[in-house]
This record gives structure tokens, sequence and C-alpha cells, in this order.
């Protein structure tokens, strides 16, 4: 599988070390997925491009290098924990609601001795309260409308730094509609880059957006007002 998981990554310009990272934790999760639920997607092969790939991509926008992430409803990891094992001098913060995710990640660090990396089981708008514009970054690959993520995200970013949301391709409505939130919100589309997946035909889309001034203290709101009543 480990094997498999390897030929998945081409070369991206990383060291052999970091490609038997990246593969070791393709690894635990699958046969972690074996007893939960952490993904649908479960040939090694697809999981080296459709996981780890699309997460490292994040990489040719931004600089990680010595800067803080957060990544918001990160799942089984992504794209925090590509990014971690990739940018040892990051320190990302996987942010997760469900306890059972968040003692894998937990596992996953501590075998693969990623001591850049806090796991965090908390809900992304109460985590907030204590953690407001305290990070560089901002990631999320959240199943979630932009207006929601950008609610839930952009408060944790600080004034000049960056929310790299991680959408398909045909989320131009959805951006249009997020426009008024990102400004309510402190934040500014900087740039939408559309990017194909290595040995695969399949684009995926990231937006970045600047975080230009202060987010109102009345944001995030509790989650069932956002759902509710997004901005």
């Amino acid at each position: 599988m480990r094997e498999t998981l390897a030929r998945g990554l081409p070369a991206l310009g990383l060291d052999s070390a970091l490609g038997e990272k990246l593969a070791v934790f393709g690894e635990l999760l699958l046969q972690k997925n074996r007893v939960m639920n952490l993904t649908a997607i479960t040939e090694p092969r697809d999981v080296a491009v459709l996981h780890l790939l699309d997460s490292l991509s994040l990489l040719g926008a931004a600089d990680f290098s010595g800067k803080s992430l957060i990544d918001v409803g990160t799942g089984a990891g992504f794209p925090g924990l590509p990014i971690a094992i990739a940018r040892p001098d990051c320190q990302v913060t996987l942010l997760d609601s469900l306890g059972k995710r968040v003692d894998f990640l937990r596992e996953v660090c501590e075998a693969l001795d990623l001591p850049n990396v806090t796991c965090v089981h908390a809900r992304a708008e109460e985590y907030a309260a204590n953690h407001r514009e305290q990070f560089d970054l901002a990631a999320s690959r959240a199943v979630a409308e932009l207006r929601t993520l950008s609610e839930l995200c952009l408060p944790y970013v600080k004034a000049g730094g960056l929310f790299l949301a991680m959408k398909s391709v045909d989320s131009a409505a959805e951006l249009a509609a997020a426009e008024k939130a990102l400004r309510l919100l402190g934040g500014q589309t900087e740039s939408i880059i559309d990017y194909p997946l290595p040995t695969a035909d399949i684009t995926h889309r990231l937006i970045a957006v600047r975080k230009v001034s202060p987010t109102p203290p009345k944001y995030p709101r509790r989650f069932a007002q956002i759902k509710k009543q997004p901005l």
C-alpha cells in the first residue's frame, strides 16, 4: 500500500523523506478508514492525488514557512497535515468538531513525529472566542458554502493574512454571493486559482481572500444562526 501511495506522488521538488512521510500518512488513513469513516476515497493512488497532492497545491499560493496556519474543519487532516509535513517550520492547528477524528490525527502526528502540529477538538465558532486573529493563514476544504466558511475562518486570521478556501471550478456564483459577507468580515478576494491535479483529469479552484481589516467582534455567530441566516 505504501509503495502505491508513493508512486502516486510525482516529483514536486520534495525530498524522499517527505514523500515517505506523506505515504505513511496515507497508509495510516486507509488503515483507520477500515474501522471509522474518514474518507470515501479508498484507492491508494487516488488518496495520493486527490488528498495529498490536492492539499500540497496550496504551497504555490502562499508562503507557509515560519507562519501559523489553522485548518478549519480539517476532517481527516486535509489540507493542514500534508502542509505540516512539507513545511516543518509552519505551526499548524488542525481543528475539527468530531473527537474521534482528532484522536486519529493525534495518532498520526505521534507516528510521524510532527511537533509543529496541534490537534484541537472544538467547534470552529466556539474556538474562535479565545483565538481571534492569531493566525497568519486559515485554510478549509470543508464542504460548506463560502459565506459560511468565511464567517468561520476569517475571524482567526490576522490583518494582512490570508484565508484559503478550496473549492470546485463551478463556484463562481458562490463567490459572487459571498462578496458581501467577505466585506463584513474584513476580507477581500485577492486571487482565484484554478489548478489541475497531476496525473488526474481534474481541476480544482483555490479562492484566496486577503484579511484587510479586523473582523467585527460579533462574528462568528452561533452556528445555527450562521446556517439559518448566512451573511
